[in-house]
């Protein structure tokens, strides 16, 4: 949650077409869902930590949405795989 809100609110984090890019998408993923922009994010990083144990991952490339038609919601998550970690079993 903590590195959302610096992207947000940072000056050097980004240009601010992305910024704003990135706060609408929030607001239209909250309002078509009623799941609120913070649980969204939250979501984001909770995906980013597991699937970050396994795989390595492209954590500025990685986009998480609710999509919703009249009968349902779907969580879509791209998550870019740069490449997969050993895992000691």
């Amino acid at each position: 949650m903590l590195d959302f809100l610096n992207r947000m609110f940072s000056r050097d984090g980004g240009n601010s077409k992305n910024i704003a890019k990135e706060r609408l998408r929030l607001v239209l993923v909250h309002d078509r869902s009623s799941v609120s922009p913070e649980i969204v994010e939250a979501l984001k990083e909770d995906l980013i930590k597991v699937i970050s144990s396994y795989m390595e991952i492209d954590e500025r490339s990685l986009e998480v949405n609710l999509n919703n038609d009249e009968a349902s919601v779907a969580l879509v998550a791209n998550i870019p795989v740069l490449g997969l970690k050993r895992r000691n079993v």
